[in-house]
């Protein structure tokens, strides 16, 4: 992965990264990749990380789109390459316009977005630059998703905030050498 936090081969693992490894591949994920190459070489951070991220990009029961939407933002707030090429793809496939993508890309507000898209969006932009959303975006939130989606839309910016960290500090490579999808702001 890089020289900070180099990929552990699964002959070198200990029993507690072998676990770690195989909780991860065993889930959705399906296989070991990203920010989890680094959380390896701390097990049990690994472990409750892989645990929470899991709940929050699949089980929360809001629409994956609208995720993917939010972790985009947060990319781009910690202008993390890493993380935003790897939901950038997901995004896509989840059926997130390209425009859309393409605008949180460039910084920008996308426009035209749906009221859901509209309110993911402003959300985390408000989160990440006040620290919490507005009071309308608090009362729109809680009206479409409850008090716990709310929640969980906190999580969500907060815990890609965390993998960004890591990746910014892992600094690995794009996958197959591809163009870093980030210009600077």
């Amino acid at each position: 992965m890089t020289e900070r936090f180099p990929a552990i081969p699964p002959d070198q693992m200990n029993a507690a990264q072998r676990d770690v490894a195989a909780a991860i591949a065993g889930g959705p994920r399906g296989s070991v990749r990203g920010p989890f190459l680094a959380l390896l070489h701390n097990p049990p951070l690994a472990m409750r990380i892989q645990g929470l991220g899991e709940h929050l990009r699949f089980g929360t029961g809001m629409p994956q789109a609208l995720v993917e939407l939010l972790i985009l933002v947060t990319a781009r707030r910690w202008n993390c390459q890493y993380e935003f090429f790897a939901h950038a793809r997901i995004a896509r496939n989840e059926g997130l316009p390209e425009p859309i993508i393409a605008a949180i890309a460039a910084g920008r507000r996308p426009d035209p977005m749906d009221a859901d898209q509209a309110m993911a969006h402003d959300f985390a932009v408000a989160t990440h630059r006040d620290g919490k959303p507005t009071d309308a975006l608090y009362a729109a939130a809680e009206a479409r998703f409850g008090k716990a989606g709310v929640l969980d839309l906190l999580a969500l910016a907060g815990y890609y905030t965390m993998l960004a960290m890591v990746l910014n500090t892992a600094d690995p490579a794009l996958p197959d050498g591809a163009t870093p999808p980030l210009k600077p702001l």
